[in-house]
């Protein structure tokens, strides 16, 4: 038993070092056009969507994975739930798109 429990501290550490923590990452709209998505986004990261716009946006997913409603001077935040590519645009002014590379 002895042996066991001087192995478990080194266990624990094992594990933990297997397990990334999230990030936050940031997305700004300025000048009506979104920010560049940021490299190494993950599943389980934050994006925290920030308009600094004087005008209403969203950040809508194509294949409608998020919607996030963005009032003038306001955040949203999202948590990453899947994988993949995913193209966004904002809904009240099309011509606004960008694409999240999202990395299991």
């Amino acid at each position: 038993m002895g042996s066991l429990m001087k192995s478990l501290p080194l266990l624990s550490a094992l594990l933990w070092a297997g397990a990334a923590p999230a990030a936050d990452y940031h997305i700004t709209i300025s000048g009506m056009k979104f920010g560049p998505p940021p490299a190494g986004l993950k599943v389980g990261d934050v994006i925290v969507w920030r308009n600094d716009d004087i005008f209403r946006h969203t950040a809508t997913a194509r294949d409608k994975s998020f919607d996030i409603d963005l009032p003038p001077k306001s955040e949203g935040r999202m948590t990453v739930s899947r994988a993949g590519a995913v193209d966004f645009y904002c809904r009240f002014h099309p011509a606004m798109t960008g694409k999240l590379e999202v990395r299991p």
